[in-house]
């Protein structure tokens, strides 16, 4: 072969050498395609819903690889069940392609209780949820604070924030039940106030905003300030107006904090 090479011209050898490349990269280029299955394509088929063990012989019975992206938990989901598959159902892709699925844990994590104590009832609920626990039961007691959290238990007995529990637990809330004297209590004075911080204040004892009245000048009522209110804290006789919880209050805003007069009373201005 060598005693070939050298007889012959060198061009000859160089033209040679390069039709034995070409016929290598040909050679290369169709192996490759072959290797990849380069234009060979399946559909996914839809596995959520499905459990792992069914999802993964599913899918490795049509040439599909099955790896396990992440796990949540939810309640509402039978254990280690398929909630979400990557890439979609029904997409086309190369055959040997790896399937990423997201399963339902088989136990429930264990998460810290939060303090639900002193929150209404509306906001402890959202955060029993943001955390992942259920309500159960909901007791009352004669408090002031009506609809506000008194306690928090667990299986009957009061839980304390931090400790450990799993999520999808049910909690029971004691709440107020707004039941006060028989004649309620005084009139809060909210002259002043910000629409927030009377809010605030009026929750704790039970009642509530009633129609809010804002001025012109008004742009955020969140942040108008209170310069009249009915009921006032004193009626026309100068005694005492009382409430009861789960009464409501009307209050007027103003961009500007209203200044009371020498007396105590609102300045004339004010209403």
């Amino acid at each position: 072969m060598f005693k070939f090479l050298t007889t012959k011209p060198l061009w000859v050898n160089i033209l040679a050498g390069l039709v034995l490349l070409l016929l290598l990269l040909l050679l290369f280029l169709g192996s490759l395609a072959l290797l990849t299955q380069h234009g060979k394509t399946m559909r996914i088929p839809t596995v959520m819903g499905m459990s792992y063990a069914d999802a993964k012989k599913a899918l490795e019975g049509q040439g599909f690889d099955v790896q396990i992206q992440d796990s949540i938990y939810s309640d509402t989901m039978k254990p280690l069940q398929v909630v979400k598959q990557f890439p979609e159902a029904e997409s086309q892709v190369k055959i040997n392609r790896t399937i990423y699925l997201t399963i339902n844990r088989s136990q429930a994590p264990f998460i810290q209780m939060p303090n639900l104590v002193s929150m209404s009832f509306r906001n402890a609920y959202m955060v029993l949820r943001q955390y992942g626990l259920n309500l159960g039961d909901t007791i009352f007691k004669p408090d002031f604070a009506r609809n506000s959290v008194l306690e928090q238990q667990f299986k009957g007995d009061i839980i304390k924030p931090g400790t450990q529990i799993q999520q999808g637990s049910s909690i029971t809330l004691v709440l107020g039940s707004g039941v006060g004297g028989g004649q309620g209590f005084i009139v809060p004075d909210l002259f002043g106030l910000t629409y927030l911080q009377a809010k605030a204040r009026l929750d704790s004892m039970g009642i509530t905003v009633g129609a809010v009245t804002p001025d012109r000048d008004v742009k955020d009522s969140a942040e108008g300030y209170i310069y009249k209110q009915i009921p006032a804290q004193v009626g026309d006789d100068n005694m005492p107006n009382r409430i009861r919880p789960g009464m409501a209050i009307d209050i007027w805003l103003k961009a500007s904090r209203p200044v009371r007069d020498s007396t105590g009373a609102p300045s004339p201005n004010a209403y």
